[in-house]
């Protein structure tokens, strides 16, 4: 440690033999203080982005089931609707045949 204090100089908050160097003591003080808060932060947005992360791929994935599901239910929709198309175009078919005969006894009487 008192390599690293002769390098950057006397910090008196920290070490008990040295001159006072207030501004440059400040400095380096503020410096390691910033580093941690800095630090402590960044760890934090990190953790924050990271579970948000999670999070949302959680959804999409939900969503994708979702949307597979939808297009499973559109398709049995389609083909009941084919179904049914053919369905009723036999009973119009039926209708007309029907009133062609109802028409030709009209006509016959």
């Amino acid at each position: 440690m008192p390599f690293f204090l002769d390098i950057w100089g006397c910090i008196p908050e920290i070490s008990k033999n040295c001159t006072d160097m207030t501004n440059a003591s400040s400095t380096y003080l503020g410096v390691v203080m910033g580093v941690i808060i800095g630090g402590v932060v960044s760890w934090w947005i990190y953790n924050r982005q990271k579970r948000t992360s999670e999070q949302q791929d959680k959804i999409l994935g939900r969503i994708v089931d979702l949307e597979k599901n939808h297009s499973d239910i559109l398709k049995k929709l389609a083909d009941f609707d084919d179904k049914h198309e053919s369905s009723f175009d036999a009973i119009q078919e039926l209708d007309r045949k029907i009133d062609i005969l109802l028409k030709k006894d009209q006509d016959s009487k």
